[in-house]
């Protein structure tokens, strides 16, 4: 399943990025649920604002919401500036490797989109790089 190619999780993903006010310094983080509904469509289902360099995870249980099922999850690193890490940091890995509500079949992982790179978080806490920002951006 390749999430990065439905045009919803795509609009979710870019509009958080551009609500996160990304650049050296003022940004603030921003996240949400893909939601599967119904097994044919997703949605994108954002968090409450986050500060500078975090961010809330709002409760899922049964890795649901009431929307439907997730099956990824996404936040933003638009802070450019010196002190902030671009791509995923330990205690991002560890949330996702930590949260048992996340550890359901079906669950892809989570998006962390940053100023030049979008990084995929496995449930192994993995991480890999799946494509240029700019790219998602078009």
């Amino acid at each position: 399943m390749d999430l990065l190619s439905h045009p919803s999780v795509i609009s979710g993903l870019k509009k958080a990025w551009h609500d996160s006010n990304p650049g050296p310094s003022g940004g603030h983080e921003e996240g949400g649920f893909v939601v599967a509904a119904d097994g044919k469509e997703f949605m994108v289902f954002r968090w409450p604002r986050g500060s500078g360099n975090s961010i809330v995870v709002p409760d899922h249980p049964g890795g649901r919401i009431k929307e439907g099922r997730i099956v990824a999850t996404f936040h933003t690193h638009p802070n450019t500036g010196p002190d902030y890490l671009q791509e995923p940091s330990l205690t991002d890995r560890r949330a996702i490797m930590d949260d048992p509500e996340l550890r359901l079949p079906g669950y892809f992982g989570e998006f962390v989109i940053s100023a030049e790179k979008v990084y995929l978080i496995r449930l192994s806490g993995d991480v890999e790089e799946v494509m240029r920002t700019e790219d998602l951006l078009k």
